[in-house]
């Protein structure tokens, strides 16, 4: 069995306020939940800055292939969204 962990650091452009950016944030996590079947997400840092958020992923799979290819798949997901951009994303893998 193999745990892929993404930690996702975003940067909205255009929000100028905390509502603002909850609503895409809100948007951009109903559309990975309804596109991505059996993975976990949660805003984990950033929660007071209405440009910035930091979303956790996890998957579990029992081939780091198959993992590796989720979470590649859901980072493209999330960069062709035009409301926001990725700053940064960290990907680690634990294997059981």
């Amino acid at each position: 069995m193999v745990v892929g962990i993404a930690r996702i650091e975003l940067f909205f452009p255009e929000p100028n306020s905390l509502k603002a950016k909850r609503q895409i944030l809100n948007a951009v996590m109903q559309k990975l939940e309804s596109h991505f079947k059996k993975i976990s997400f949660a805003e984990i840092d950033h929660h007071d800055l209405w440009q910035k958020a930091t979303i956790g992923i996890s998957v579990v799979g029992r081939d780091h292939g198959f993992v590796d290819r989720k979470i590649t798949s859901i980072i493209n997901f999330i960069e062709k969204d035009g409301r926001l951009e990725i700053i940064s994303a960290e990907v680690d893998f634990i294997n059981y």
